[in-house]
């Protein structure tokens, strides 16, 4: 027992964060299956038990069976390798890098193949050395485990550095001290083997990963906070005599012509997964100016006057005043001045002919230019009290026309190379509101 106190200490802390982790989905209402990190605390499980297993039959060559002492060893060697290259697989899925072309993912997977083949082919040849703190295996499998090891936390490393702007700001240093910690294990346990402290790793990395990325009540607490944003913004629709859907549909829109400007490599260097996620929860306070608005204005059934018009206009300026004193002092700036900006510079136009500041092209907020594609073609498909909604080919006409001119060109080439998504979007909300009514 004393040769495995480490794996057995790591063992019950994986398993104390599998327990949260279910308790969390099952409390929350989420299939635990939905996400890749289940698999990893199942493989996490395996790897940690069979090194805890491994770690006592090294030290008790006497008494434990020659060839029940290698399959453990292989048990744990393959389980190492597996949870290895699906933690890899894992990082390639929060950093949105996992490959699509055939010949890269033959890449990546190349090295677990070569090394699980090692290892059951060579697991015969292992030798059981004695050391002064425990004895050890090492031979041709424990040298190629090292090397794949060695492999994917170099292409993790890559990855995440490659993917540095897919990953929430707040989560890189947790994701930087994982990368430390694991590196500097796996360094000891090269020199030093027989330290046996592997699992160290395991649990490092599966605690870095629940704690960054995993745990429930932290996404739940970010969809509370989403869906409050939401529900006022909706509140101050309702005054439109809207039905709430414009926040939600201009929200879906935004965020689908963010993704396929990032596709489109263009605007790289501010399209990063903060500045992403900020303006899908800044699209709905858009509007939010329109609390200043009369109702005698706002729900006007006809066309606005000269002077009932300077009225509406002044729903930006205002709008982008009420989030700064208001959301000030949420403690996240970044989304203040986000809201802020989409808020009151949605209107401005690329040929500076818009309000509340005239402001040109780049001068433009990114996140300005992309809500104002959104909102203008959700205002003109839907039916507003003034008047019917248009058919969505004039809808999209009116995008394309105003490329240039009302809209940032590459905002709206992102935009109508989404169309079929666009159209999908539109129809789904369509369904939802006769399903209500």
């Amino acid at each position: 027992m004393n040769y495995c106190k480490l794996q057995i200490g790591c063992l019950v802390v994986v398993l104390y964060i599998a327990f949260i982790f279910l308790r969390g989905c099952r409390r929350y209402h989420r299939n635990p299956t939905e996400t890749p990190f289940c698999g990893l605390l199942i493989l996490s499980i395996f790897t940690l038990i069979f090194d805890g297993v491994t770690a006592y039959t090294v030290n008790h060559l006497e008494t434990v069976n020659d060839t029940l002492n290698r399959v453990f060893h292989a048990f744990f060697l393959g389980g190492l390798d597996a949870f290895i290259f699906s933690a890899f697989l894992y990082i390639l899925y929060v950093t949105g890098a996992y490959p699509k072309k055939k010949r890269q993912k033959l890449l990546i997977f190349a090295p677990v193949i070569v090394n699980v083949a090692v290892v059951v082919f060579s697991v015969g040849s292992l030798e059981f050395r004695e050391g002064k703190i425990s004895n050890y295996s090492m031979g041709m499998t424990a040298y190629t485990c090292f090397i794949m090891v060695a492999i994917y936390l170099v292409l993790a490393v890559f990855f995440c550095i490659r993917g540095f702007r897919n990953i929430k700001s707040e989560k890189r240093d947790g994701i930087i001290t994982v990368f430390v910690m694991v590196t500097a294990v796996t360094v000891i346990q090269m020199i030093f083997p027989e330290t046996l402290i592997t699992s160290i790793a395991v649990a490092v990395i599966i605690l870095g990963i629940y704690m960054n990325f995993e745990d429930n009540a932290l996404k739940e607490l970010s969809r509370y906070y989403h869906e409050t944003v939401v529900s006022f913004a909706n509140l101050l629709e309702n005054r439109d005599k809207n039905t709430g859907g414009h926040i939600r549909r201009t929200a879906k829109y935004v965020e689908l012509i963010a993704e396929e400007l990032k596709r489109m490599g263009v605007y790289k260097n501010v399209l990063t997964k903060d500045y992403v996620d900020n303006l899908i929860n800044a699209a709905p306070m858009h509007d939010i100016g329109k609390i200043a608005v009369p109702d005698a204005v706002l729900q006007k059934p006809g066309k606005l006057n000269d002077e009932e018009y300077a009225v509406m206009q002044t729903h930006a300026e205002v709008g982008g005043n009420i989030i700064r004193e208001t959301f000030s002092n949420l403690g996240n700036e970044e989304y203040c001045n986000m809201a802020y900006e989409v808020a009151r510079h949605h209107h401005e136009k690329w040929n500076g002919k818009g309000y509340p500041d005239g402001l040109k092209q780049v001068d433009i907020p990114v996140c300005a230019r992309i809500m104002a594609v959104a909102d203008v073609f959700d205002a003109v498909s839907e039916r507003r009290c003034y008047r019917d909604a248009m058919p969505l080919d004039r809808c999209f006409k009116i995008i394309e026309e105003g490329s240039g001119k009302d809209f940032d060109p590459l905002v709206v080439e992102a935009f109508m190379a989404i169309r079929d998504k666009v159209e999908a979007v539109h129809k789904e909300f369509a369904d939802a509101e006769d399903t209500e009514k």
